[in-house]
């Protein structure tokens, strides 16, 4: 058995992996080169029969090779689709499997550095998989645990990942202090209310600690999702008309289109052929025709990647323009950081009730925050930043590492658990 204890946070957009010894400080392993996150993605290749994860995967797909690229798959766990089968190549593949070859990937990499197979680690999870449905919820995390189990993790726990960063940056304070955690992920977005000091760290059973937790399904990639919806769709025909003006172009095609998990389902002759016939009937065909083109080159995760690029530029610059440029297509729309922030609002109050929904349910008011630890990407978003934090004028804002503080906090509560 391995000295190592194992904290594994699957992301939507990115995952990490924490190792923590039983007396030692908590470090990421390096998963791609030196990078210690790694995007949550595979690329199955047909022109050389490999299988692609993180970097290499996006790199495969944005290169042109031919092949199915896949992301975004935590945010299946839970639904309809987690029962269906997709074509990979010429295998058809549950999305269990899938995440299966993932994790399969990332425990490769932790077997090695760990010099022994590792049986045992703990899982982050979102408080909420899927909102307002409990048995979805439990469903979701038993599917997880499941394709961990199937990739040689015998024994599988679970910690909310707003805990584990709470339990990372508890690790670097010298006094007590009561923390809202803000945790907005590419899928979810989770809120805790808890109590934090040396003295209590060195507790197992920390339930008299959380005060509370709520969580809402809202994260990056709805952020993506929802200007993807504004600006680039209509270039391919979201909101056009028939020609004889009798009725709009059906609007599910751009949805699915916009929706990381869902554009490969656009991927079939059947829905090209359709597209086809929405050229003959559009007022303005080029646009639909640049929709077939999509479809045909299996662009729709590249414009994905644009819009994700654009939005992370808003966070720094008042403007920007979201580009693709390819053969034979030619995509550009300015975006202003304030129409940005008109296509999100939505999300954006979402999130604010649920921060409010914490406080009302640890019985505590916005004043007594006394520190606001801020992870996950889409805590940078500038809106985002200030629903979270401006309601606690006199909080200390701990801006924890983005990417890396669940998965180190993961590790640590391996390191307590399993010891």
């Amino acid at each position: 058995m391995s000295a190592l204890h194992a904290g594994l946070d699957f992301g939507t957009t990115n995952s990490t992996l924490g190792l923590c010894g039983a007396a030692g400080a908590p470090r990421l392993l390096a998963l791609e080169g030196e990078h210690r996150t790694i995007p949550s993605a595979l690329f199955f290749s047909l022109e050389d029969g490999r299988t692609y994860f993180g970097r290499a995967a996006v790199h495969e797909y944005v290169d042109g090779a031919e092949g199915r690229f896949m992301r975004a798959l935590k945010s299946i766990l839970g639904t309809k689709l987690m029962g269906e089968t997709t074509l990979v190549g010429r295998e058809r593949l549950s999305f269990e499997a899938l995440i299966g070859r993932f994790l399969a990937h990332l425990k490769g990499q932790l077997d090695a550095a760990a010099g022994a197979p590792v049986e045992r680690a703990v899982f982050g999870r979102p408080v909420r998989f899927v909102d307002e449905d409990d048995a979805a919820d439990r469903r979701a995390e038993g599917e997880l645990a499941s394709a961990a189990r199937a990739q040689g993790f015998s024994h599988v726990e679970f910690q909310f990942e707003p805990v584990a960063a709470a339990l990372y940056h508890e690790s670097t304070i010298t006094e007590e202090r009561l923390a809202l955690v803000v945790d907005i992920g590419g899928g979810t977005s989770d809120f805790t209310v808890v109590r934090l000091s040396p003295e209590r760290a060195k507790r197992l059973d920390r339930r008299d600690d959380l005060l509370a937790s709520t969580g809402v399904h809202v994260g990056g990639t709805d952020f993506d999702r929802l200007l993807n919806i504004a600006k680039m769709q209509p270039l391919l025909g979201l909101g056009s008309e028939s020609a004889d003006g009798k009725r709009r172009m059906p609007v599910w095609y751009f949805n699915d289109l916009a929706t990381w998990h869902r554009v490969n389902l656009l991927y079939t002759p059947k829905i090209v052929r359709d597209a086809e016939d929405m050229v003959r009937e559009a007022a303005e065909p080029e646009k639909l025709k640049r929709l077939v083109h999509v479809l045909r080159h299996r662009s729709g995760h590249r414009i994905a990647g644009a819009v994700e690029a654009a939005k992370i530029r808003l966070t720094d610059e008042p403007e920007t323009a979201i580009r693709l440029a390819e053969p034979e297509l030619t995509l550009e729309a300015p975006v202003a950081r304030a129409e940005f922030e008109a296509a999100v609002a939505e999300l954006v109050e979402r999130i604010g009730g649920a921060i409010e929904a914490a406080l009302e349910t640890a019985g505590v008011a916005a004043e007594a925050i006394e520190t606001v630890i801020l992870t996950g990407g889409g805590a940078q978003v500038p809106a985002v930043f200030q629903a979270a934090t401006g309601r606690f004028p006199g909080a200390e804002i701990a801006r924890s590492d983005a990417f890396g503080s669940v998965g180190l906090g993961l590790a640590i509560d391996a390191a307590r658990r399993f010891r």
